[in-house]
């Protein structure tokens, strides 16, 4: 008994360190992150990216580029607005969600635009580069 006791630290140590070495399922991004680019996630993490957006002003966020190949969409842009906003066209976010599903490098291009005003730059880019591990 006393044997199994000795072994029990070691073994719990190890199991330990197993599941801290492990990649969180789940990364979540806004704005100011994807400028901390490349990004870098591991096979089977969900990327959920979130950034401001103001439909009412006609703007909107446009994914350009989604890391085809690497990255597989997980549904289409839901938006959402603050529940104590209170005010009639205040702006709120829109969340998109991926899978990294096989190793490679892509990039993820997105821009802020209204998309009748095609020869008008767009207001905002995100341009990220992600690796998939």
């Amino acid at each position: 008994m006393n044997h199994a006791h000795r072994l029990l630290l070691p073994c719990s140590l190890a199991l330990l360190a197993a599941c801290s070495s492990q990649p969180n399922t789940s990364v979540s991004v806004e704005e100011k992150q994807l400028g901390d680019c490349p990004m870098q996630l591991h096979a089977g993490q969900t990327l959920n990216v979130a950034l401001p957006s103001n439909p009412t002003t006609g703007f909107r966020w446009e994914v350009v580029e989604a890391a085809p190949g690497i990255l597989r969409s997980l549904g289409p842009e839901v938006y959402m607005t603050p529940e104590d906003a209170g005010l009639v066209g205040a702006g709120g976010q829109s969340t998109w969600r991926y899978q990294a599903y096989q190793t490679g490098e892509g990039r993820l291009l997105m821009q802020y635009r209204r998309p009748w005003e095609a020869d008008v730059a767009p207001a905002k880019t995100i341009d990220c580069a992600i690796s998939v591990r």
